[in-house]
């Protein structure tokens, strides 16, 4: 049972949604053992030669969490407030995450503590090539296939790509996802994660016969995940009442034109409180308790808690960041009526375009962005269906649905492979 003290650890919460989902599958006791435990964590040691010759030391992690469904997916995170329990949650998350689109893939996560904003381009590489070199073995297209996350972008997987490629002697363009389209990167995979935002809400208002163009939508985190949905979903009509990021955000009832926005923050980098476009100011963590039918959290975990769930004043609550939710804020969520498209589902467009991504660079032949787009949408589609189904065959919220969805599978593999012993 998750305690209060517990709340905000996210290897807690997600060890107790796990537990809560297995125990209304009936699991059976050795595969609940065997599903609950990753299949290895390596902590690294990683010496870095500073731009001013001095030598730092820098610590890295990859956490395996499961390879029953095919070799192990999941991002590399580069923040200085990356921890183990960190990575042992995000790599959970990403098994039940591939299993719930149904892609072939199991979970990994990696992370390096460190402030990537305080580090040169040159400090960067050496780290990233570092860290790659350190894990070589268990890199791999069949065995474990990094890609992007927070404080790390298209150049960082260039260079993990490069790395693993000066080692094993060929230019393994699939060992990666999330590369940049001239070195074998997939057309639409920096927008996949806000396309799949888009996808879900679209889905949740098909079912309410709600319109986008009467839909106030406020969105916590301006980054590449939380800015994409924002064009996309201004773009299809929606109206973008509130915007956040680290600095602060901005609250406006006639909604915002995205465009200009996405300029004042990211192309001429000012401070997003101070955008000329008018609206009431909101601190970062209040965003998603303004008046909408649609929040989106696109920023960083454990923002909805139990202290403030009760808040929510949106109708639909999609999660576009990993863990936003913590699992004691589910009940207070629930009793709000709130209808949630949870993380393992809203935000897997960019595995699944990851999971593209490996294909075509497997095939050696790529596919145009307008069919990465429709390969997308009927996967996120027929995910959907089959949470908001599975939920109500079994009369259980969306995201004990969508995990009880994903172990399920996991597990059903797991028995046809059997225990190697």
């Amino acid at each position: 049972m998750l305690s209060t003290h517990d709340e905000m650890n996210v290897y807690q919460s997600a060890e107790a949604r796990f537990e809560l989902a297995a125990k209304k599958l009936g699991l059976e006791e050795g595969v609940y053992r065997f599903m609950r435990y990753p299949t290895k964590e390596i902590t690294v040691y990683i010496p870095v030669i500073m731009d001013n010759g001095r030598l730092e030391v820098f610590i890295g992690y990859r956490v395996h969490h499961s390879i029953v469904r095919g070799p192990a997916k999941g991002g590399i995170r580069f923040a200085p407030g990356v921890t183990l329990d960190e990575i042992r949650a995000l790599a959970s998350e990403m098994t039940w995450k591939c299993a719930v689109v149904n892609i072939p893939f199991g979970g990994a996560k990696g992370g390096i503590i460190c402030d990537p904003a305080k580090l040169s381009r040159g400090e960067l590489e050496r780290l990233t090539r570092r860290y790659t070199a350190e894990l070589v073995e268990w890199f791999g297209p069949d065995r474990d296939i990094p890609a992007p996350d927070l404080g790390t972008n298209e150049q960082v997987m260039a260079w993990v790509m490069d790395t693993y490629s000066m080692h094993v002697r060929r230019t393994a363009t699939e060992v990666v996802t999330g590369k940049p389209v001239e070195m074998g990167g997939s057309q639409g995979r920096r927008e996949a994660t806000g396309r799949g935002l888009l996808l879900a809400c679209d889905n949740a208002l098909a079912k309410f016969g709600m319109k986008r163009e009467v839909t106030r939508v406020v969105i916590q985190g301006f980054g590449n995940v939380g800015s994409v949905a924002a064009n996309l979903m201004s773009q299809a009509g929606y109206k973008i009442v509130g915007v956040s990021d680290v600095n602060g955000g901005l609250y406006n009832e006639k909604g915002f034109d995205i465009p200009k926005v996405i300029d004042w923050v990211h192309v001429q980098r000012k401070p997003l409180p101070d955008f000329p476009g008018g609206g009431a100011k909101v601190e970062t963590y209040d965003m998603l308790f303004q008046p909408c039918e649609i929040a989106i959290p696109a920023a960083i975990e454990n923002q909805i808690t139990r202290a403030n769930a009760n808040r929510l004043q949106a109708r639909i609550l999609c999660e576009g960041a990993n863990g936003p939710t913590t699992a004691l804020a589910d009940d207070a969520i629930d009793a709000k009526g709130v209808f949630v498209i949870p993380d393992i589902l809203a935000n897997a467009g960019g595995v699944t375009v990851s999971y593209f991504e490996w294909v075509q660079d497997r095939q050696g032949m790529y596919w145009k962005e307008s069919e990465v787009n429709a390969r997308l949408k009927d996967i996120l589609e027929n995910a959907f269906d089959e949470v908001v189904r599975y939920s109500e065959t079994n009369n259980v919220n969306n995201r004990v649905a969508a995990y009880m969805l994903a172990i399920d599978r996991v597990a059903f593999v797991l028995r046809l492979r059997g225990i190697y012993a």
